[in-house]
């Protein structure tokens, strides 16, 4: 199972080399006014994983999004007098897929990107978009490499460092604290070692692991390592068939009784997954649909609901994105570089309350949640337990 984003592996991937499309940028799909007037229509390409190992990321994106084109727009497909004529590709979570399709959208004239379950696509469409000066939004792909990656890029979601700095808040202090990272020795697990290093430790804590080989597959002498260590914070980032096992080791040699253990909270079909730990662990989270209370959210939830779709963990990042891009093409009336700056510092309400563009590298500046599983009828349920406030979680403070 998922037990933290395991996109922060690919922060230190470069994108995939360049591929040569037109010389100049493409002007916008239908006839536009001269002057300041809006185009009569924009061309959008959405890319992102139909298929493929990240398909159920996918879909929750684009139930997100289309539930907030129709929010922003008011259900006419117009950002003012513009219409978005909106081209759906499939990238099955394959770079080499995902440039093919930016590459032939782009050349017919598409302006506006957006996307990106993996976080390899994300930076490989990137890429593109500075080569050919369009704008792209990623979407779920949380590689803090995304963020600032160049002066076109924008990101609907959060990103890795947000999700370590939340878990540094299950601390009051975390200065002195000493934490230990319980992974897989994988390059997974030795990516989520280096990350807590970098942001919490950085925050003075003393950061230690206990790395697991791939094929173990008894863990007691490992849960009894890191209660010997006696740390103050277990962060645990694991991932595959064996977490089943995992966690019952942890439960079974005392882990989660005597020590704060946190990981992260996935989806939806994952909540089942951690047996009888499960109201043990303390969760970092994203969002799940009853985190936050407000307006959009609601309207979100309702909307997918209504379309027969289920609100999950990345529904937010379509719905945000395509506020975003409604706003970019009334304020930038089609013109990429106007597009661009009219992002940069944009503050808008999303599903999850308040968030803001910063303008020097394009993060998306946003509350996170302290959540905990609860048994309820057969199955467990997220419960949120605080909003940890977005200024506590700043992806450039967590990584300073």
């Amino acid at each position: 199972m998922r037990v933290t984003h395991p996109k922060l592996l690919l922060a230190a991937l470069t994108a995939i080399g360049a591929l040569t499309l037109a010389a100049c940028a493409p002007t916008a799909t239908g006839s536009a006014p001269s002057g300041d007037a809006a185009p009569t229509e924009v061309s959008v390409g959405v890319v992102t994983s139909e298929t493929g190992p990240l398909a159920g990321y996918g879909k929750q994106y684009l139930d997100g999004f289309k539930a907030g084109l129709d929010y922003a727009t008011d259900g006419t497909g117009k950002a003012g007098d513009t219409t978005l004529k909106i081209d759906y590709r499939d990238d099955a979570g394959d770079p080499d897929t995902a440039v093919t399709a930016a590459k032939d959208l782009i050349g017919s004239g598409t302006k506006i990107l957006l996307g990106s379950a993996s976080s390899g696509v994300a930076l490989a469409v990137a890429e593109q978009a500075a080569q050919n000066k369009v704008l792209f939004i990623s979407g779920p792909a949380a590689a803090d490499a995304v963020t600032g990656v160049n002066q076109y890029t924008f990101r609907s979601g959060r990103q890795s460092a947000q999700d370590v700095a939340t878990a540094g808040t299950f601390l009051d202090d975390i200065s002195g604290k000493k934490i230990t990272v319980f992974a897989q020795n994988s390059a997974f697990g030795q990516g989520n070692e280096a990350a807590v290093k970098a942001i919490l430790g950085a925050k003075g804590a003393t950061v230690d692991s206990v790395l697991v080989p791939e094929d173990a597959t008894e863990f007691t002498p490992f849960a009894q390592k890191i209660v010997q260590s006696k740390p103050d914070l277990v962060f645990v980032a694991w991932a595959g068939a064996t977490s089943g096992a995992m966690w019952q080791a942890l439960s079974q040699q005392g882990v989660l009784e005597s020590i704060p253990v946190v990981t992260g909270l996935g989806d939806s079909p994952t909540f089942g997954a951690y047996g009888e730990a499960s109201e043990k662990i303390n969760f970092l989270s994203y969002y799940f649909p009853t985190a936050p209370d407000n307006a959009v959210n609601t309207a979100m939830v309702d909307a997918i609901t209504k379309a027969g779709g289920t609100p999950d963990l990345f529904s937010p990042d379509g719905f945000n994105a395509a506020i975003m891009l409604v706003h970019a093409v009334k304020e930038g009336k089609g013109d990429v570089d106007a597009m661009v700056k009219s992002l940069e510092g944009f503050t808008f309400d999303g599903p999850k309350g308040k968030l803001t563009v910063r303008a020097s590298d394009h993060a998306l500046l946003q509350d996170m949640y302290q959540a905990k599983l609860v048994a309820k009828d057969g199955s467990f349920v997220p419960e949120l337990v605080k909003t940890v406030p977005a200024a506590d979680v700043d992806p450039a403070e967590a990584t300073k």
